[in-house]
C-alpha cells in the first residue's frame, strides 16, 4: 500500500440543536485551521453533547455547516432497533442511542439516550460531581503539556486539582514550565523511575480528589470533560472506574489517518455499563477485552478502589520494557475486584496522534505488545483468573487474528467508527502488531526484573 495516497484531512465540531434542527455552531477541532473546502472529519453534537461523527467532502464554495449536517442526520434520526450496515444487534427501542452504530448497552436496565435526543440518558447524572484529582504524566514534552494544561485549568467541574509528575525527565523544562506559568495551580511531582504505570501510581499517591482522573500531555480536553467523567461516581456506589470519548485534534498526515482508520481510540457514542455481576452477552471475552472498555488518555477511578485493587501495574506500561497495556491492567484490576466499570461519550478530550511513519510503526508495536503484557501481568498477579482466560482463550485467539488483520480499502463507514474495521490496515503494521503480542510476555518479564533490580 502507497502510504502517501493519503489525504489529509480537516478536522471539525459542530453543534446541532436537535437531529433535524439548525446548526448552532461551527468551528475547528481546538487550534485547528478552520475547515473551509475538501474532505472534513467532524465530531456531531446535539446541543452540546457528542453523537456520532461524519466524513464528508464540502465543495468549493459550499458552506461547510451545512454540508456535514445534512450527512449526519440521517445517522442521528435512524429509527431505534436499526443497525448500521456494519452490523450489530438490533436495540431496543426504549434504550437506543442518539447516534446507532450497531452497539448495544451491556446491561439490560442501561438505557442510552433516545433516538430524538430529548432526554437526558442515565449516564449523565444530575448530582454533584465529587472533587477529582487530574493527573498528567509527561516525559520531556513541556510545549504539549502546555497546551494541555491551559484545558484542564479550563474545566467546569466546581472542586478539583491537577497533579502532573515528571517521569524520569532529561531536563528541568517540564519542572520550569509548571513553576512559571502554573505555579500556584498545579503541583509538580518529580518520579524517576520511568514507566507510565509508576508514574500513574505516584499520581494516585499525592492525589487528594475522592476520584482520581488520567490524561496524558497530548490532549485538549473539552471543558464539560472532568464533569462528565466524574460525575457518575457520585450517582452509582458500586462505580470503580469511568472511561471517555478520544477524538483526533488533527488528521493531516497518513500515519495519523491510518491510525485512527484502525480504530484510534474511539469507543463509540453509546453508554456502556460493564458489572462483573452481570456480564455482557455481546462479548463473550469479558473481562480480558479491556481495549473495549476505553484507553488511558481519558480515564478516572474512584480513589480507595483503585487503590484496593492493587493500582497500576509498575511492570506494564510506556517506558518499561513492556511497552504498554498499563490502562487495560487497571481496568481488569478493578472490574476483578467487584466494582463496576461506564463509558460515557459526553467525557471528551481531543487526542494529538503522533505524526511519522516511524511513530506509527512503534505503535503498531506497542499495542501489540501491551495487549499480551497487560494480559501476563493480570496472570501474574491475580492466578484466580487462570481458568477464565483458559476458557476464553481459542475465541480470544480469533479475536486477535481479527483484529490486527490486514486490510485492504473497503470503503464507507468514519475512520475510528467504533465496531466498523472498513479501512485499511497495511500488512507490514499488521505484522508489527502480532510480533508485539508475541513480545509482550518477555517484556513484562523483563520489566518486571528490572522493577527489582531497581529496588
Amino acid at each position: 500500500m502507497n502510504r502517501n495516497r493519503t489525504q489529509a484531512l480537516s478536522v471539525a465540531d459542530l453543534d446541532l440543536a436537535s437531529p433535524d434542527g439548525p446548526v448552532l455552531s461551527f468551528r475547528p477541532a481546538p487550534g485547528g485551521p478552520p475547515a473551509v473546502a475538501g474532505d472534513v472529519y467532524a465530531l456531531v453534537r446535539l446541543r452540546g453533547r457528542p453523537a456520532a461523527t461524519v466524513l464528508g467532502h464540502v465543495p468549493e464554495g459550499a458552506d461547510p455547516a451545512e454540508v456535514l449536517a445534512a450527512l449526519a442526520r440521517p445517522r442521528l434520526t435512524r429509527p431505534a432497533g436499526e443497525p448500521e450496515a456494519s452490523g450489530g444487534e438490533p436495540e431496543d427501542p426504549a434504550s437506543a442511542p442518539a447516534a446507532s452504530a450497531g452497539e448495544t448497552a451491556a446491561s439490560a436496565n442501561e438505557p442510552a439516550a433516545p433516538a430524538n435526543g430529548s432526554a437526558v440518558p442515565s449516564d449523565r447524572p444530575e448530582s454533584v460531581p465529587p472533587r477529582a484529582s487530574v493527573v498528567v504524566a509527561t516525559r520531556d514534552r513541556a510545549d504539549q503539556l502546555a497546551r494541555a494544561l491551559d484545558s484542564l485549568l479550563d474545566q467546569d467541574h466546581p472542586d478539583y486539582e491537577i497533579v502532573v509528575v515528571d517521569n524520569a525527565p532529561r531536563s528541568s523544562d517540564t519542572e520550569q514550565l509548571v513553576a512559571n506559568k502554573y505555579g500556584g495551580r498545579v503541583t509538580y511531582v518529580r518520579e524517576d523511575t520511568p514507566g507510565l504505570a509508576v508514574a500513574h501510581n505516584t499520581g494516585l499517591a499525592h492525589a487528594r480528589g475522592e476520584v482520581v482522573a488520567f490524561t496524558d500531555d497530548d490532549v485538549v480536553a473539552d471543558p464539560h470533560w472532568l464533569t462528565a467523567l466524574t460525575a457518575p461516581f457520585a450517582a452509582d456506589p458500586r462505580l470503580g472506574c469511568v472511561t471517555g470519548l478520544i477524538l483526533p485534534a488533527r488528521l493531516r498526515t497518513p500515519a495519523q489517518i491510518l491510525l485512527e482508520s484502525h480504530g484510534g481510540f474511539a469507543k463509540g457514542f453509546a453508554p456502556r455499563l460493564y458489572d462483573p455481576l452481570r456480564p455482557p452477552a455481546d462479548e463473550p471475552l469479558f473481562p480480558f477485552t479491556a481495549g473495549s472498555f476505553g484507553s488511558g488518555a481519558n480515564m478516572a477511578f474512584r480513589a480507595w478502589a483503585l487503590k484496593a485493587a492493587g493500582g497500576f501495574d509498575p511492570a506494564t506500561g510506556t517506558g518499561t520494557a513492556a511497552r504498554g497495556g498499563d490502562d487495560l491492567y487497571a481496568f481488569v484490576a478493578v472490574l476483578s475486584a467487584g466494582f463496576r466499570l461506564r463509558y460515557t461519550a459526553d467525557a471528551l478530550v481531543w487526542h494529538h496522534h503522533r505524526e511519522t511513519w516511524q511513530d506509527l510503526r512503534n505503535q503498531a508495536y506497542g499495542y501489540g505488545a501491551g495487549l499480551t503484557a497487560y494480559l501476563t501481568a493480570t496472570l501474574v498477579r491475580r492466578p484466580a483468573l487462570l481458568p477464565a482466560l483458559l476458557a476464553r482463550l481459542p475465541r480470544g485467539l480469533v479475536y486477535a487474528k481479527n483484529m490486527t488483520a490486514h486490510r485492504e480499502a473497503a470503503g464507507g463507514g468514519v475512520p475510528g467508527e467504533h465496531g466498523a474495521p472498513t479501512h485499511p490496515w497495511p500488512r507490514s503494521l499488521s505484522r508489527l502488531e502480532r510480533r508485539g503480542m508475541i513480545y509482550g510476555p518477555i517484556g513484562y518479564a523483563k520489566a518486571r526484573l528490572r522493577m527489582r533490580g531497581a529496588r
